[in-house]
């Protein structure tokens, strides 16, 4: 089955990449190859990555694309493919991947969603950033490595205070 996606030259898309293992920690073990894995695949086809979080076994983004091209799917599949090359082999595999010359660390598929206005753009981002507050994985977005939101925080797009749990406010970091 191919599943319709919304394919619109320059637009921003929302993104979240989930690894197979949804127990496992392999984005935040091999976090310098995820890196490598977007650069690689920016430095091939160009896109701006405007908000990020990595943890441990997903990522959510915003991407968007030059002006006359539409292909995230290409991306994605080069960031995938890039960290797959890149992370040790020794995962599980089921069968049918193994027929297909697959390797098991993501899930097959991905969500996606066309960012509609400047609202929405601001509220996936506001998602992005809170994300590991949500998992419980910090008590302040701004306590979270692999995010963003320090992007935001250095260009003074957010407040410093922003994103403490209990908040109803609703490049990855080092």
């Amino acid at each position: 089955m191919r599943y319709r996606r919304a394919d619109v030259p320059g637009a921003t898309y929302f993104f979240t990449l989930n690894a197979a293992d949804r127990k496992g920690q392999v984005l935040l073990d091999h976090v310098q190859a995820l890196r490598h894995s977007f650069r690689q695949a920016r430095a091939r086809h160009s896109f701006e990555l405007d908000a990020i979080v990595v943890l441990p076994e997903h990522l959510h983004m915003l991407m968007t694309l030059p002006r006359d091209d539409a292909d995230f799917a290409g991306r994605i599949m080069l960031i995938k493919q890039g960290f797959s090359r890149r992370v040790p082999s020794g995962e599980r595999i089921d069968a049918s991947r193994v027929r297909r010359g697959e390797r098991g660390l993501w899930q097959r598929r991905y969500w996606e969603h066309l960012i509609r206005d400047e609202i929405d753009f601001e509220r996936h981002v506001d998602y992005i950033h809170f994300n590991p507050v949500k998992h419980g994985w910090v008590a302040h977005a701004m306590d979270w490595p692999h995010s963003s939101i320090h992007r935001y925080l250095r260009q003074g797009l957010l407040p410093t205070a922003w994103g403490c749990a209990g908040d109803d406010t609703g490049e990855f970091g080092e």
